[in-house]
């Protein structure tokens, strides 16, 4: 759910102290004209709201000065409003009216934001979006960053005056004088707050992993009206921005570190069986072309790809996920992240001796790689059993995003970690406002036994 935050008239308020924040739903959130506050707030002009009042002489309510310091005010006759320009710029000892603004009232769908100078450009020029489902907590994105929005309530009165509206009559002015007076349009209870959070990309591994692309699945470019109802747990661009709660960049960032592709208008994960497949088939036509790992011509590796069933979609996608650009049109595989996939295959749902593995894996790799155990890291895990030493599968991007989650389950795996290995676990947690330290000092406790012992790390 997206809500774009409207633009409209500028006007002001007075805030004063807070007393508890809380995460807003939402679901509340999803009918709310948000607004901005930075020394002034957005609202809604008077005239859209259907007047529920009679339109008689305002109720007089209090004084006010410089210093919000109130006193109750006497029957008078009725000025002429000034609305918000009666408080903007007011100086020192300026006594200003306060009364009911004819459509007085709770106004809920009316939220006050505050925010900082470098969130108020992206606000008033329509840039940030309110995301979440109506069972999640709302965050607030810009194009690159994403912020949990919490409700701040007062412990005293926050005013919110309305701009002056020619439209809207505040009383006779048979006794029009000069005095300022300023209608009141709503009592605040809080304001909207703005904590910069991680995104929440792991609904997105979620989503993309409900219907990776089989190596049997037509392509849905080429057939794109025999797909019928099969579009069902795909999703475009569109989908996902609607469902997950990250900024535009950080969600483009979630699918390249998933290694998704776009294929007929939705946003994929491809089969591992497929990708292994299709990588084979790159590795032994590049031995019967004679082609250079080195310096793959693009063009000459998908139309070969192609004349073997692939689609060229993924065709491309090979080449992105396991190369680098090298030139335009060249590309080249990367040594590392072709080894690392076999070593996936070959421990895949199973353990192995150190030693089996190794032969293993260097007899997969193409020749003129050089495998190396220390592209593993963040990848498998060892343990001694006996004299022996066992490896197994257990990678970083099996692992949640979220730094709880996350510290959960690697102490499920291991009670205790050598820092050796438990830092190529943490490296990618990223929480604003709180570093490597940081977290390691909240979510772990650390022991080391002597002075130049290894330290480890047990769950807190």
């Amino acid at each position: 759910m997206r809500n774009k935050i409207p633009k409209s008239l500028i006007t002001t308020f007075l805030l004063l102290p807070t007393i508890d924040a809380t995460p807003i739903s939402a679901a509340l959130l999803s009918p709310v004209r948000s607004l901005c506050k930075h020394r002034f707030h957005t609202t809604t002009r008077a005239s859209d709201h259907q007047c529920r009042h009679p339109r008689t002489k305002l109720k007089p309510l209090e004084q006010i000065e410089r210093t919000v310091e109130m006193e109750t005010e006497t029957k008078q006759p009725q000025p002429h409003c000034r609305g918000a320009q009666a408080v903007l710029n007011i100086q020192p000892t300026t006594l200003v009216s306060l009364a009911y603004h004819p459509l007085f009232g709770p106004h809920d769908d009316l939220i006050l934001l505050e925010l900082d100078e470098k969130l108020l450009p992206d606000v008033l020029q329509d840039r940030v979006t309110l995301r979440g489902q109506p069972d999640e907590d709302a965050v607030l994105c810009t194009q690159s960053k994403t912020y949990a929005v919490k409700f701040v309530g007062t412990s005293n009165s926050v005013l919110l005056i309305p701009p002056l509206d020619q439209s809207v009559s505040c009383g006779d002015t048979e006794d029009y004088d000069k005095k300022l007076i300023a209608p009141v349009f709503k009592v605040a209870p809080g304001v909207m707050e703005l904590v910069e959070v991680a995104p929440r990309i792991d609904k997105l591994k979620t989503l993309l992993s409900e219907h990776p692309y089989p190596f049997d699945e037509v392509s849905v470019m080429e057939e794109p009206n025999e797909m019928g109802n099969s579009n069902r747990g795909l999703y475009s661009w569109e989908d996902l921005i609607e469902k997950v709660q990250a900024s535009n960049e950080e969600l483009r960032s979630g699918l390249h570190s998933l290694s998704a592709v776009e294929i007929g208008g939705y946003w994929r994960i491809v089969d591992d069986n497929y990708m292994d497949g299709i990588l084979n088939m790159l590795l032994h036509n590049s031995v019967l072309n004679d082609w250079s790992l080195n310096a793959l011509n693009e063009s000459d590796v998908v139309i070969v790809l192609q004349s073997d069933g692939f689609p060229r979609e993924i065709a491309h996608h090979c080449l992105r996920v396991y190369g680098s650009k090298v030139n335009e049109g060249v590309m080249r595989l990367d040594e590392k992240r072709v080894c690392v996939h076999f070593a996936r295959r070959i421990l895949r749902g199973r353990k192995m001796r150190m030693d089996n593995f190794m032969v293993e894996w260097t007899r997969k790799i193409p020749d003129g790689m050089q495998a190396s155990f220390d592209m593993l890291e963040g990848e498998v895990l060892t343990e001694k059993l006996g004299i022996e030493t066992w490896v197994y599968a257990f990678s970083v991007s099996s692992l949640p995003s979220a730094p709880t989650e996350r510290f959960s389950m690697l102490f499920r795996e291991r009670p205790k970690w050598e820092w050796k290995d438990l830092q190529p676990y943490i490296r990618d947690l990223s929480v604003p406002g709180l570093s490597s330290e940081g977290l390691l000092l909240k979510y772990t406790r650390r022991t080391q036994p002597t002075a130049d012992a290894e330290p480890v790390f047990s769950a807190r």
